[in-house]
Parts: C-alpha cells; sequence; structure tokens
C-alpha cells in the first residue's frame, strides 16, 4: 500500500512553512512544493526549508510555480495525496496595483491547475487559503462567512474571491471536499519582509521612519500565525460531507488599531518609531475584524496577546539577523 501524504503548496512561505513544521512535529507525512520566486528575498525561504530539514531531513520538496498542468501531475505521479493544502500564491496588495498579471499566474491559472490535481487525484480534502481581502469596503465589520465577498477592492482580493468561486465549481461538480479560510491579517516569526511588522521592526531599530498609513487608523483582527496554524489544521481534519464546501474565518476577533499594534512594538523594543504621518493607500481597507463564532464551533480558539506575539516576533528579528 502506498504510503499517504499531505500535500503543501507554498511551503517556503510564511504560513505554508509554519503549517509544515507543526505537521510534521506532529509525524505527518507531507510532500512540499514550491515555486521560490523573487517576490521577496529568497533566502528566508531557502532558510525556512532548511528549518523544516532539522526536523525531518526526508522531507520531500519539489519546485515548481504550478502553471504547468502536465509538469505538475508528473512531479506528483508517484505520490498518494490524500490531503491538500493550498497556501501558494501571489501575496501583496500594493503589488497587485503595479503587477496585476503577477497575480493572473500565480494565482488564477496555478490554481485551475490544482483544482485539476484534486479532480485526477481524488483529493479527499482541498483546503484553499484565501483572504479578508475579499471583502472589500462594502460591509461593517465584523466580518462574517456571509458577508458580502463580491466586490473586492484590489486585484488580489479579486483573484483570491475569483478561487473561492473556483473551489465551489469544482466541489459541486465533482464533489471534491473543499474547505476555504479566510486569513485575516497573519503575524509573528518568520514573517515575509514586506509585511508591516517586518518593516516596522526593522525601521524602529535602525532608526529610520516608518510611513503610518491613514495615520494608524486602520482597524485589523491582527492574528498570531501559531492560532492561524491551529486553524488550519482544525479545518483540515473536518473535511465538509453533505455540503462537499465550507468557508471559515480564521482570525482573532479582536479589533486592533495599527497605531497601537506600533504603540506593542515600540515597548517591546523600548524605542520609539520615527513616523511619517500618511493618508489612506490605494487598494487599503479601512477595518477588516473577523466574525470567528462559525470557526469556534468546531474547537478553534485564537488566545495569544498582541504582546506576546510581538514579543515572539522580535526575539526571532533579532536573532535571524544576529543583533
Amino acid at each position: 500500500m502506498k504510503k499517504k501524504f499531505v500535500l503543501i503548496t507554498g511551503i517556503a512561505g510564511f504560513i505554508g512553512f509554519s503549517l509544515a513544521r507543526k505537521l510534521i512535529i506532529n509525524k505527518v507525512p507531507i510532500i512540499g512544493i514550491d515555486s521560490f520566486n523573487t517576490y521577496y528575498d529568497t533566502k528566508i525561504k531557502y532558510k525556512r526549508i532548511s528549518e523544516l530539514k532539522k526536523i525531518n531531513k526526508d522531507l520531500i520538496i519539489l519546485k515548481d510555480n504550478l502553471q504547468n498542468y502536465k509538469k505538475l501531475k508528473n512531479k506528483l505521479d508517484s505520490y498518494k495525496i490524500t490531503k491538500l493544502y493550498h497556501l501558494a500564491a501571489q501575496a501583496g496588495v500594493r503589488h497587485s496595483i503595479k503587477k496585476p498579471k503577477d497575480y493572473v499566474d500565480n494565482n488564477l491559472i496555478a490554481f485551475s491547475n490544482i483544482l485539476e490535481l484534486s479532480r485526477n487525484k481524488r483529493i479527499k480534502h482541498l483546503i484553499l487559503s484565501s483572504s479578508s481581502s475579499v471583502y472589500g469596503n462594502k460591509n461593517n465589520s465584523p466580518l462574517s462567512e456571509k458577508s458580502n465577498a463580491d466586490f473586492p477592492i484590489q486585484f488580489y482580493g479579486a483573484t483570491k474571491r475569483s478561487n473561492e468561486i473556483m473551489a465551489y465549481s469544482y466541489s459541486y461538480l465533482y464533489k471534491i471536499p473543499t474547505s476555504v479560510c479566510r486569513l485575516f491579517t497573519v503575524y509573528g516569526p518568520w514573517g515575509r519582509p514586506d509585511m508591516a511588522l517586518y518593516i516596522f521592526v526593522k525601521n524602529i531599530i535602525s532608526g529610520k521612519k516608518i510611513d503610518l498609513f491613514n495615520k494608524g487608523n486602520h482597524q485589523r483582527s491582527f492574528t498570531y500565525i501559531d492560532d492561524v496554524v491551529d486553524g488550519l489544521i482544525l479545518v483540515g481534519n473536518k473535511a465538509p460531507k453533505k455540503k462537499k464546501f465550507e468557508i471559515y474565518n480564521i482570525g482573532s476577533g479582536k479589533q486592533i488599531y495599527l497605531k497601537k499594534y506600533l504603540m506593542a512594538i515600540e515597548k517591546e523594543l523600548g524605542k520609539k518609531a520615527r513616523i511619517n504621518l500618511t493618508k489612506l493607500q490605494k487598494g487599503d481597507v479601512k477595518s477588516s475584524i473577523a466574525n470567528i463564532s462559525k470557526i469556534k464551533k468546531i474547537g478553534f480558539r485564537s488566545e495569544t496577546s498582541l504582546d506576546f506575539g510581538i514579543k515572539q516576533f522580535v526575539l526571532w528579528y533579532k536573532n535571524y539577523h544576529k543583533i
């Protein structure tokens, strides 16, 4: 009998790596796939993989951008895959304004191939990572899974919403149990260098100014990475049965202003930021607060405090950069 694997796309990314680490520790056999693209410095991506290899030296890592179905199928033909976490995507709200085609290639074309793979391999459960960006600006917070998600205000959000709709049609037509996880502002150790927390910590330590968009009046459900991973695993272990398709918000459920987030960073670093107050950026939503009552019903808890989460990131950042 063939060994059964969980496939994680985007395994060298922030969330993919964090999920893989937890599954490996729990002795779950996984295969990882990633394109190692240069959207941000690949050094951290390869470092994440080396960390995973320290836990499991036999970990299978495949390099592929998912845009050629035949190549993807050939690479995975010899493996029995029962569960698929699709975390690979072109991230970044601002980048989607500058280079929308990157999102067509990496979020739409690539995902259509993941759906075909899921159909042909008869995947028992497809878990799709989506984003709170799908909700746009037309809803009042907190946002529930029933809130309108048809008017995202940037192309990144549009491609994530498109992924959800594509997934629903495949789930309906081919009976693929599918769960969509809408993630809310994830932060923590090993985070992306283009994310606010990384930039704020880097600039405060080096004495450089930071841009505080909308004068820090954004509201977010900042969610610590370990809580997100727990949510993904929880959803992954509960494949939809009758409906074959479910959507879950994964977030802290807390309403935190960006300026409060910055204050917590300053407190942890023991140093005040040099701030450049700026207006709301194009593509930014003012408020994105998660209603997590649905995922709570299957056992989810987001209990990591903001102070603890930022402390863990700063400890990691200083160690990673040898400060």
